[in-house]
């Protein structure tokens, strides 16, 4: 079983760990901000696209896991119905937006709808780790091209 585990310590490790979370779904009762802690919780289901499709049965994968934001201070939801725990939210980046000189800033999560998270962070400290095995699903997220 190949399980991913990656952190993010700047910009170009968050957009690794943000190509690698392109198009995970989850559900907003699967998100988590624990002040005390200064930390926010994604649990999803990432579609593995660094996995070729099974030649046997066409079939991509994906996998349950977790990215975890430390040092956050606050966090922010638009566009998103908070209320509505079961709702399925598609992930479609993570980015960061630097506040001045620092390293402190936003990271950003960009849901399709134009739903957003905005994460205020002391700086980027980003953990994306699976946390079981794949299984296969026939269906590859896709992105019209407007």
């Amino acid at each position: 079983m190949d399980l991913v585990k990656l952190a993010a310590l700047d910009q170009d490790d968050l957009a690794i760990v943000s190509a690698h979370v392109q198009d995970s779904v989850l559900l907003v009762g699967d998100i988590r901000f624990l002040p005390q802690e200064g930390k926010a919780v994604f649990v999803m289901n990432r579609f593995v696209w660094d996995r070729p499709v099974d030649p046997r049965s066409g079939a991509h994968e994906r996998r349950r896991a977790a990215l975890a934001f430390s040092r956050v201070s606050a966090m922010k939801a638009a566009g998103i119905r908070q209320t509505v725990k079961d709702a399925v939210l598609s992930l479609l980046a993570v980015q960061f937006h630097q506040a001045g000189e620092g390293p402190e800033g936003e990271v950003i999560l960009s849901f399709s709808g134009g739903g957003t998270i905005a994460l205020t962070v002391e700086c980027i400290e980003a953990q994306l780790t699976d946390l079981g095995p794949a299984w296969g699903t026939a269906h590859r997220p896709q992105h019209p091209l407007d």
